[in-house]
């Protein structure tokens, strides 16, 4: 349950949504507590709320369901092809007061237009965007894309849509949106690296930043288990093979236990976790906490294994602690007819101990995470705008970024549609939206 107190943004945000009908897009840089706003809001709204997201993993770390499974959409482009509606799926479609949707960054055009044909066909109001359902969208365009199909998909999108962004579906022509902005950086507090980290943000780094960076990058990386951010998979597993192995003794394997459906294998966590002590590890969830000695880690906190038995013992701080497997639990919304309510079951569960192996992991994983320090490793170069700032604003403190390489103009890459889209909101900060009512 969320305990936490909002900021004075994110309480505006919640207002807004909770307190009228608009279509929202709650927005920000990394660590303005995006996530945290959006677990206020499963919580504590009034509203008949489903949560959704584009992938397995993302859908799991909000208790919701993928996009694709909520709708029973195939995968690939839609088009104006038609949409198959179950009389099950009619009456859970119309039970939706507020459909939220997650990382929406990674939703492409066709997805958007394929969910608003979906709600105004179960709830017969082909007039009304979305059938009369509120939208929220959370996502940071900065950070990460909707990645491109195969060449038939990508023509497809050049002839059909401005870009494939979410923000250029047809939808829009017909329905507002209004663009929150969340400004308070929780992560960072020093103001020259969050106006750094603005720079690579906005694709705005000048010889002078790129300089600061650079220099405060090239100092020896450090030996004692900082965490390396890599772009590339190939990178992470080959670092992480290594350290385990030069480790002494045998690996011990973890097995995941696995019931229920969880199609397309998106596991949050790995199946088979290879562990020995003094390897270093990430935590892929907050602790729920012990009582009185309240939270002992967080999504991303990184401890070494000191010992391993039935359960696994990891040294955070100095402090030992001991880590119980958890359980992620997989949902899926029907339609209870007895109460005329969503109902929001379990459908599978994924049992393994919280724990990923961590003297490396690919930038895209360390998407939400936050570090005190790490070793950025952007290889060859970044193969996708946003990369570099996601990697960046991981870390909390400027003497905390360590670089392989200086960077390089062609790391700073910004998707100019992203630009055009984000010139809205710039201005508009969320508490100023509230007060003025300013739209997207």
């Amino acid at each position: 349950m969320s305990d936490f107190t909002l900021s004075a943004e994110q309480a505006a945000v919640f207002e807004a949504i909770e307190k009228t009908r608009e279509n929202i897009f709650v927005t920000g840089r990394a660590g303005t507590g995006k996530s945290t706003l959006l677990n206020h809001l499963s919580w504590n709204t009034d509203k008949q709320v489903v949560i959704c997201a584009p992938t397995g993993v993302a859908a799991l770390n909000v208790g919701g369901q993928t996009i694709h499974s909520l709708f029973r959409l195939p995968i690939g482009v839609i088009a104006d092809h038609k949409i198959e509606q179950t009389a099950e799926l009619k009456k859970l479609l119309n039970t939706i007061d507020t459909l939220v949707i997650d990382e929406v960054s990674m939703v492409n055009a066709d997805l958007v237009d394929a969910i608003d044909r979906s709600l105004r066909q179960a709830r017969q109001k082909p007039r009304d965007p979305f059938g009369g359902v509120q939208v929220v969208l959370f996502g940071d365009p900065y950070q990460l894309a909707p990645v491109p199909g195969d060449e038939d998909e990508r023509a497809y999108f050049t002839d059909q849509y401005r870009s494939m962004w979410f923000f250029d579906a047809k939808v829009w022509d017909d329905a507002d949106l209004r663009i929150f902005e969340l400004t308070t950086i929780h992560r960072q507090h020093e103001g020259e690296f969050k106006y750094l980290l603005n720079g690579v943000r906005h694709g705005q780094v000048t010889a002078e930043m790129a300089g600061r960076l650079n220099s405060v990058g090239a100092r020896p990386a450090p030996t004692d288990g900082a965490i390396t951010l890599a772009t590339r998979n190939d990178t992470v597993t080959r670092i992480n093979a290594l350290e385990l192995g030069r480790l002494t003794g045998k690996a011990k394997t973890a097995k995941a236990e696995v019931s229920g459906d969880f199609a397309g294998r998106g596991f949050p966590a790995d199946e088979s976790l290879d562990l020995k002590v003094g390897a270093r590890v990430m935590f892929l969830r907050n602790d729920t906490g012990n009582g009185e000695g309240g939270q002992r880690w967080v999504n991303g906190t990184v401890g070494t294994v000191t010992k391993i038995s039935s359960t696994v013992f990891v040294e955070v701080d100095g402090e030992e602690h001991e880590v119980q497997p958890a359980i992620w639990e997989k949902f899926k919304y029907t339609y209870s007819p007895s109460t005329k309510q969503l109902r929001k079951d379990i459908v599978a569960e994924f049992t393994q101990f919280p724990l990923r192996l961590a003297w490396a992991v690919t930038i895209h994983k360390s998407q939400g995470k936050t570090y005190d320090r790490a070793i950025v490793d952007l290889g060859s170069g970044v193969f996708s705008a946003g990369q570099t700032y996601v990697a960046l604003s991981r870390i909390t403190a400027l003497d905390g970024l360590y670089l392989t390489r200086p960077l390089r103009p062609s790391d700073i890459r910004v998707d100019p549609d992203v630009q055009r889209f984000m010139s809205r909101a710039s201005a508009v900060p969320a508490l100023e939206a509230r007060e003025s009512g300013v739209t997207g």
